[in-house]
Formats: C-alpha cells, sequence, structure tokens
C-alpha cells in the first residue's frame, strides 16, 4: 500500500470534531467533550468517557468507563 493510501484510510478512521455539535451524552444529554488522546468522548455531567472505535462514537452507556471528574 502507498503512502497516500495509508494516509487516507488514518483519516477515514479519525473522529470528526465537528461531529460534538450533534452528539450529546444519552444519560444525560449534556454536552460531549473530545479528548484526542485517549479517543474518547467525555460526559463530565454523567462521569463516563464513551469510547471512539474505528472513528465511529460508541453511545451506549454499557460501553462507557466511569471517570473522576475533580
Amino acid at each position: 500500500m502507498s503512502k497516500p493510501d495509508e494516509e487516507k484510510i488514518g483519516q477515514d478512521q479519525k473522529f470528526a470534531p465537528s461531529m460534538l455539535e450533534a452528539l450529546v451524552c444519552p444519560l444525560t444529554h449534556s454536552l460531549l467533550e473530545y479528548n484526542s488522546e485517549t479517543q474518547e468522548l467525555i460526559s463530565r455531567k454523567a462521569s463516563l468517557a464513551f469510547p471512539i472505535r474505528n472513528g465511529i462514537p460508541i453511545m451506549l452507556v454499557d460501553a462507557a468507563r466511569s471517570i473522576d471528574t475533580d
């Protein structure tokens, strides 16, 4: 696979932060924050981090991990 093809695949799998305008926490309906380092969407109000896999946010409470909001 050539370098441009590899870069295109990498770009296709990234989360588009502009999606934050359309997504809310499924539990609290509050706004989410994007953490690019952990590839998660953070709901501070619910103290949950929703994973992003292959550029797709997994917005299931059962798939989220608990976080400290201190």
